[in-house]
């Protein structure tokens, strides 16, 4: 089978093949969407429940840096996983008059097979990208993109944080994407120009990467606390709440800080009637003004009642906690932190069922995704 290089260079050759017509389909029809979600722990393409059938056999020490370091091969098993679960999460996409078909993985070497592939007629075929994985195939990916929009191929890119302004390939990309979900902050500037003009846009963040009401809601849940860090974000300022949270609620209160959870420990957390979450991706206070990481999502998904600092005003945390769906604290104040637990411990049932149900229905990537794809509309 042809790599991905060798299918970009005979791009050329297949530019003048007749591509798929485009649907266009009448209100009330029913669309037939299918996925194909890369990661960069697959290979070639394929269906995504075989791909999540293998994974666990999957031997991630063959892929870093150093097989002997028990702890990178550690890391690395957690964010294999951690980006299968996109592609289960987004497996279970559901949205009015679509029809979502069995999601496909892929990852570097797939691509290559979905140059090759055939569309049906009567079916919408999507790329979808995350992360700042584009970065990987920096060179080719933007010619990769462009040759798939012109077979009938939409691409969906969900950067989750600042690739914009950080991610050098998003040049790149930009002109070929049709939907572009990116965090809170504006684009920069030339980023935003390179969009097409049709590209949707839609401004939101982290999400949590877990299939919609997959863990039962708990009436009783423990009374405790439990955080989900990890060591990039064990800073000094970290330290002391952490600290500070061990010596007011001694036992009711836990600390994970070794990066995540394993993909099968992670609907045990909600045991918890508290997740006290991260608040940045990058752990320092200006860039995070905006910008989060998951594990808010995820206390909420599982029915935890999330509590994260407040860096600043503003966001979507700022609009969840004013609808009581978060609560949040000052930037580092102790004392409110420790305020801001006890109320959450003492949450009723009602107060934890809303945020539930809030956050499954609303705040998954397969929820967000969805919704998106919904909004869209037919291939243009």
């Amino acid at each position: 089978m042809s790599t991905i290089s060798t299918a970009v260079e005979n791009m050329t050759t297949l530019e003048g093949e007749i591509l798929p017509t485009a649907i266009h389909a009448g209100p009330g029809t029913t669309r037939r969407v299918r996925l194909f979600v890369f990661s960069p722990w697959a290979d070639r393409l394929q269906a995504g429940a075989d791909y999540l059938l293998g994974l666990p056999a999957l031997d991630v020490a063959k892929r870093v840096s150093n097989p002997a370091d028990a702890a990178l091969v550690r890391m690395a098993r957690l964010d294999c996983d951690w980006h299968g679960e996109n592609i289960r999460a987004l497996g279970s996409a559901r949205a009015e008059q679509i029809e979502f078909l069995p999601v496909q993985a892929l990852g570097k070497s797939g691509l290559a097979d979905l140059l090759g592939a055939t569309k049906p007629a009567d079916e919408e075929w999507w790329l979808v990208l995350t992360g700042q994985h584009p970065q990987m195939m920096a060179g080719m990916i933007g010619k990769v993109l462009g040759f798939l929009a012109r077979r009938g191929v939409r691409t969906l890119y969900y950067a989750f944080d600042d690739a914009s302004r950080t991610m050098p390939a998003f040049a790149e990309i930009a002109p070929h994407l049709a939907v572009l979900i990116h965090d809170e902050l504006p684009l920069a500037g030339l980023a935003k120009t390179a969009l097409r003009a049709d590209c949707s846009v839609v401004h939101r963040s982290w999400v949590a990467n877990l299939v919609p009401f997959a863990s039962p809601f708990l009436e009783a849940p423990e009374k405790k606390i439990i955080f989900l860090g990890s060591k990039l974000g064990l800073t000094p300022h970290r330290q002391r709440q952490i600290d500070f949270l061990s010596k007011k609620f001694r036992d009711k209160f836990t600390a994970i800080c070794d990066h995540s959870l394993s993909v099968a420990d992670r609907t045990s957390l909600s045991r918890y009637q508290v997740g006290f979450c991260p608040e940045g991706r990058k752990f320092v206070t200006e860039p995070m003004a905006l910008t989060h990481t998951d594990r808010p999502f995820w206390a909420g998904v599982l029915g935890m009642v999330p509590v994260s600092e407040d860096s600043r005003q503003g966001g979507r945390l700022q609009k969840l906690q004013e609808a009581g769906l978060i609560m949040r604290y000052p930037h580092g104040d102790l004392k409110s932190l420790g305020e801001v637990c006890e109320r959450a411990l003492e949450a009723t049932v009602e107060v934890r069922r809303s945020i539930y149900d809030h956050f499954n229905r609303h705040e998954t990537i397969s929820a967000v995704v969805a919704a998106e794809l919904q909004a869209v509309g037919h291939l243009r």
